[in-house]
């Protein structure tokens, strides 16, 4: 929960108080390898902040390969964005690949949060916008350079996850072969 919290001081837009509510309002859920968070062609209706351990957010091709887009680490939130916000099936999975400790918080608790808590917006505004500078970042290493150089890429900007992932997620996300 202490990560959590730290994590809520970002930008320093929300109170103390503001902190420990929303903190309040999240519940630990234990995942296992392989576990999902959120299922391909459901419905999101939750957000997971990752404590310990990782998450991957794949997609699955016409033939069934599963192609993973992106980690999620500890201090990191996790949703299928737009199947949250639209309340339509979500194409992409969210599932551990470690033993991983997640708090999440359900739509409906999240929405009475933003009423009662009008900084909650602004302050997911800008996590979500930070997220996608990163995302940008990391597309530019992923599209260029021989496999060796991205593995070498992943290796320094990723170490934590390096030593922990199952390599064929590592190599699916670095689009090249185990």
């Amino acid at each position: 929960m202490e990560k959590l919290k730290h994590a809520l001081e970002f930008g320093g837009i929300l109170s103390k108080d503001d902190i420990d509510t929303v903190a309040g309002s999240f519940q630990l859920k234990m995942l296992n390898p392989g576990d999902h968070f959120h299922r391909i062609g459901k419905v999101a209706n939750e957000i997971a902040f990752v404590d310990h351990g990782a998450i991957r957010v794949y997609a699955a091709e016409a033939n069934g390969t599963e192609v993973t887009k992106y980690f999620v680490r500890p201090n990191q939130f996790a949703v299928e964005l737009e199947s949250y916000y639209s309340r339509q099936v979500g194409k992409d999975g969210i599932q551990a690949v470690i033993p991983t400790e997640v708090y999440i918080i359900h739509q409906n608790a999240f929405q009475q949060l933003l009423e009662k808590i009008p900084n909650l917006f602004i302050y997911f505004k800008a996590v979500s916008e930070a997220h996608l500078l990163n995302k940008i970042t990391d597309g530019d290493f992923l599209n260029y350079g021989s496999s060796k150089t991205k593995y070498v890429e992943f290796l320094r900007r990723y170490p934590d996850l390096a030593h922990q992932v199952p390599l064929q997620y590592i190599a699916s996300y670095l689009k090249i072969t185990p």
